[in-house]
Parts: C-alpha cells; structure tokens; sequence
C-alpha cells in the first residue's frame, strides 16, 4: 500500500509528527479553556484535531461553518450533531422546552436525522434553545468538545451572527471549543480586536510547516531503497507544505515501486502532477485579472511584489491581500504561491 495519503483526514499510520502540537492541545483541552488553531488551508489542522481527539472518549460535535448557509441552517446542523452523538429520549425531553420546535425527520436512505425550523421562526429564538440544549446533554464526567472548522466564515452568515453566538457560548461549562481557521487575518481581526465580541475567547495557536528534519525521516523511511536524497529533493520542491509534500512522495513512490524509475524521479513526478493538472491550472490563471497574474508572475520569480516595483505598493499590498483571502497566495516568511506545482505551471507556461 502506498505509505503517502493526501486529501483527506490523515490518521493512524499516516500521520505526520505533530508531537509538540498534539501535547499542546491534549494540555487544554484538560482544562476548561478554548482553543483557536490558525493555518493555511491543507496544513493539516483537521488531521491534527482529530488524531488528538482520537485520544479521548469524550462526545464530539464538529461543524464546517463553510458549509452553514443562515442562522437557521446553523441550529439545524447543530441539532442534527447532537442527535448523532446523544441518547435520543433524553434529547427530545429537553426539546420539550423549545420555545420553537424544529420538525425532525429520518432520511430514509441515509438514516441521518433532518432538522427544519418554520420560515417564519425567529432566529434568536431558535438558536438560543440550540445553545441551550448543548449545555444541558454535556456532563462534567464526559465533558463535550465542539470543534467549528472555518470559523472566519462566522462573518459572512449574518451581519451580528458573531455576536449573538459569543454572548451564547460564553455561558456553558463541561466544554471545549475548537475553533479552527484558515484566512489569518480575518481570525486574528476576531480574537486581538479588542472591539471583537469574541476577543481573547480561546488559547491561540498558530500551526506551523512540519519541521525539515520530521519531514526528512518520515519520507525517507517510507520511500523503496529509503533514499534520503529523493526525500530532500521533495521538500525543496514543497518547501515542506504538508499537503503537498504528501501528494508529490505519493507520486514518487509509485513511480519507483512500479514503474521502476530511480533517475530524475522527482522531477518526473512533478512533470506528471503539473500535467495531470492542466486544464485546472489554466482555468485558474485566466480567472484571475491581470494585476493579479502580474503579483504571481513576481512571486513565481521569488521577488516580492511591493519591493520589487512595477507596480504600485498599494496596488501590489491589495492584490496579494486579495489572493492571501482566496488561498492562492499565502504569507509565512515571504509572500508565496500556496500550491508549488501551480507555481511550477505559470513557470513553464507563462514564463518561458
């Protein structure tokens, strides 16, 4: 089996390092503190959750936030969380107290439980009797963990959603929050701006790149012949991306395992990657106006674009602002492409 995984949860035997990170949270979440975990996206943060909380046997509600429409839609996902997680008659006892009673249904196909409230409930109501039923199902002896992916995405559900879910959050005990989110700027706005209902909610925590030295031992060890200096030649490559480090030695060690290649395999595997994703990667560029490929042309040639001229510091600082929100574009010592083989693509077809 091939020892690589990528684009999804990555557990068990394929799970990278992370040990520092893993004591970090298993630490608060002893402890009645909250947690907000910042990274770019595919760094690894909902793995990391979930090898920590694979640890423990406390109930579990998880929310992707991205994926919440409305105020409504957030009560009914919630619900529909706890329905999984929770004993059904002491759920619906509690529900007896509901100012507005949702209509549950079973989905006979999956059997999950669907949650709708009226057109025309109140929505404070509503999810003030969500909240409040979450408190009443968690107990000191099994404590409930929420985890809330995207979390910047709180801003975009309604104008005073943020708020209104702070002064909601703030009064249950026997739980821990995990916030988790991908656009930085948009999270530290939400937990450093003093005028932010949920300033200093939770214990900050900034996921990093996984060290070289990790890197180098995991990929080595795993690769045929373990050959230490392919592994180095894929982390130069990746600049040790987690996500992406994990597609490109997957693609290597197919290619040695079964294709038997040993010279040049690392460029051929990123030859392969590029053109396996073409059309996306062209479809990207022409979606992007032409300041924007401009800053990318600057970064695919390491300068950074409010240094280097051609365009205007403020033109430059909003086009990579721009990017930076969109995933395109990431800062963590410089400004850089986030995807190195998109960024190998604008070379070979944009540069040369």
């Amino acid at each position: 089996m091939n020892p690589f995984k990528f684009g999804t949860i990555v557990e068990g035997k394929f799970f990278t390092d992370r040990v520092a990170e893993t004591a970090q949270l298993e630490q608060k979440l002893d402890s009645e503190n909250h947690i907000v975990l910042i990274s770019p996206r595919r760094f690894g943060k909902s793995s990391l959750v979930q090898h920590v909380l694979s640890q423990t046997d406390r109930p579990l509600i998880q929310l992707d936030l991205q994926y919440v429409l409305s105020v409504e839609d957030f009560a009914a996902q919630l619900l529909r969380a706890v329905f999984k997680r929770f004993q059904m008659e002491k759920v619906r006892h509690e529900m007896s107290h509901f100012r507005v009673i949702p209509t549950v249904s079973s989905n006979p196909v999956t059997g999950a439980m669907e949650v709708s409230f009226h057109p025309s409930a109140n929505t404070s109501v509503l999810l003030e009797d969500a909240m409040a039923l979450v408190d009443k199902v968690t107990s000191p002896e099994r404590r409930l963990i929420i985890v809330l992916d995207e979390f910047q995405e709180v801003l975009k559900i309604k104008k005073g959603f943020d708020r209104q879910l702070r002064s909601l959050m703030q009064h249950p005990k026997n739980l821990n929050y995990i916030l988790l989110g991908s656009q930085e700027s948009m999270m530290e706005a939400i937990f450093e701006k003093k005028t932010s209902p949920f300033y200093h909610f939770g214990q900050m925590i900034r996921l990093p790149k996984i060290p070289h030295e990790d890197f180098m031992a995991y990929i080595t060890e795993r690769l045929p012949d373990g050959d230490a200096e392919v592994a180095k030649e894929i982390l130069e490559f990746t600049s040790c991306h987690p996500y992406y480090t994990q597609q490109l030695s997957s693609q290597v060690w197919e290619m040695m395992k079964y294709q038997k290649i040993k010279d040049d395999v690392v460029t051929k595997a990123i030859e392969a990657l590029v053109t396996m994703h073409d059309l996306d990667y062209e479809r990207l560029w022409q979606s992007q106006n032409r300041t924007d490929r401009f800053t990318l042309k600057q970064l695919v040639m390491n300068q950074q674009p409010m240094q280097s001229g051609g365009l205007a510091a403020s033109t430059s600082y909003s086009s990579l602002q721009r990017m930076m929100k969109s995933g395109l574009v990431v800062r963590n010592i410089h400004y850089e492409v986030e995807d190195p083989f998109f960024r190998q693509w604008i070379y070979q077809n944009i540069m040369q």
